[in-house]
């Protein structure tokens, strides 16, 4: 019979966490504002599950979002914020409550996404994840020349050590086939660029924005600089409004809005 009954709990807790991180648990966030709601990814389960447990137990209720800045994010949740004095520091978060980090090159950092703060790598190299608060990027839009901009700056080292094993010792070649065969000289020019552009991809910390962040960067904007640095785990569906209208109040030297913004509640809507 006990053994019925641990068997029973065991499933019990295994449904539980499976309905926090469904891919189609969504979240409301109400706040002093207005009302934002994000659907948690199902594929970044310890992040959901973290960030839904802590949601079931309200300790994101009357927090502050202490943090905002127009054109990048706007963070909140941190468990100091809540009664915290006015013009007070605070948002410095938990390091108790880290969990590691679920990197998924499928998202990026577009306007909208729920990701999770840290520290900074000088003292947490592995870039844990704070899940005691939470950030929702705001972001700005880029044109193409502007992300083609980012990508040269990203990779120029690797260019440079490509060119210099590709490119290099060829270059007297080359430059006598510019004069005598420019056809054979453009055919050149491709394969060497084929081998560079193949090296780049294959350096880890390279930088080649795919056709769905360039369209999303583009329309709706984003904080690109942020890729592969911090773990999402949601985006929002709707409140687009409100994270606009939170971005964009005034606030004091260290981000903090002068007039407090308040997450009154932070509850699961849906977990089907």
């Amino acid at each position: 019979m006990k053994q019925i009954f641990r068997l029973i709990a065991l499933c019990c807790i295994s449904l539980s966490t499976a309905s926090l991180s469904a891919a189609d648990t969504v979240v409301e966030i109400k706040t002093n504002m207005g009302t934002m709601k994000i659907r948690l990814y199902g594929d970044v389960p310890g992040h959901a599950h973290a960030f839904a447990r802590r949601v079931g137990q309200g300790l994101f209720n009357g927090t502050l979002f202490t943090r905002v800045i127009p054109g990048f994010m706007i963070q909140g949740g941190a468990p100091d914020s809540r009664n915290a004095s006015p013009g007070a520091r605070t948002g410095f978060g938990d390091p108790g409550a880290e969990i590691m980090p679920e990197f998924n090159s499928k998202y990026f950092h577009k306007k909208g996404v729920l990701a999770a703060p840290r520290q900074d790598v000088s003292v947490n190299p592995q870039k844990k994840s704070d899940m005691s608060q939470f950030f929702i990027v705001q972001g700005k839009i880029f044109t193409s020349g502007q992300l083609d901009t980012l990508e040269l700056a990203a990779n120029r080292l690797i260019r440079r050590k490509a060119m210099e094993e590709f490119y290099h010792p060829v270059k007297a070649q080359m430059d006598s086939l510019l004069d005598a065969d420019r056809q054979a000289y453009n055919r050149h020019v491709t394969v060497i660029n084929a081998k560079v552009d193949s090296m780049i991809r294959a350096t880890p910390g390279h930088l080649i924005f795919t056709p769905e962040q360039r369209e999303a960067y583009t329309t709706a904007g984003g904080s690109p600089h942020l890729d592969g640095e911090y773990t999402i785990y949601g985006e929002m569906t709707e409140g687009f409004d409100v994270l606009d209208a939170i971005a964009a109040r005034p606030r004091d030297a260290y981000d903090r809005p002068l007039k407090d913004i308040r997450i009154v509640s932070i509850q699961i809507i849906s977990s089907e």
